[in-house]
């Protein structure tokens, strides 16, 4: 057109250009969430004998503890895959719970995975209905007598 000839060699690279732009579009993403410690950081720990101030010392203090000052210790590790515009899944999840007795000692070490869990809804707020089971015309005749004259002036 303006002197130039066309070249499937251009073409050619368009093409893969396209190609691997749309495939890289495609590939899964892997997002690492929260922290666990390592079995061998878990092993130097002992129920029964070493305190809250140990595991704070060998582990690190969590990111999510009990409700109440003083509660348990919990470490959350989740792996989050997305791919493309599907809705990211959750492939793993570890939880690891320290529970301490009345002395802030160690009592119990407890894991837990993806598969030991279950759907916990962290707010559900319902409001009964006063007008359940009752239809248009009973809505209209139950306040029907319910006028107050007082309520006008």
């Amino acid at each position: 057109m303006f002197g130039t000839a066309y070249s499937p060699k251009i073409a050619c690279m368009a093409i893969v250009l396209a190609v691997m732009t749309a495939l890289a579009g495609c590939t899964s993403l892997y997002e690492n969430h929260g922290y666990v410690p390592p079995e061998e950081d878990l092993m130097q720990l002992v129920p029964g004998v070493d305190t809250r101030a140990t595991v704070d010392d060998v582990i690190g203090a969590p990111s999510v503890s009990g409700v109440l000052s003083g509660g348990d210790y919990y470490y959350v590790r989740s792996r989050v895959k997305t791919f493309g515009m599907r809705r990211p899944e959750v492939i793993e999840r570890q939880v690891l719970a320290i529970s301490f007795d009345a002395q802030d000692v160690i009592a119990n070490i407890e894991r837990f995975g993806l598969r030991d869990g279950r759907a916990v809804p962290l707010s559900r707020r319902v409001t009964d209905s006063s007008v359940a089971g009752k239809g248009f015309l009973q809505s209209i005749m139950s306040n029907f007598g319910n006028i107050d004259p007082s309520q006008f002036f």
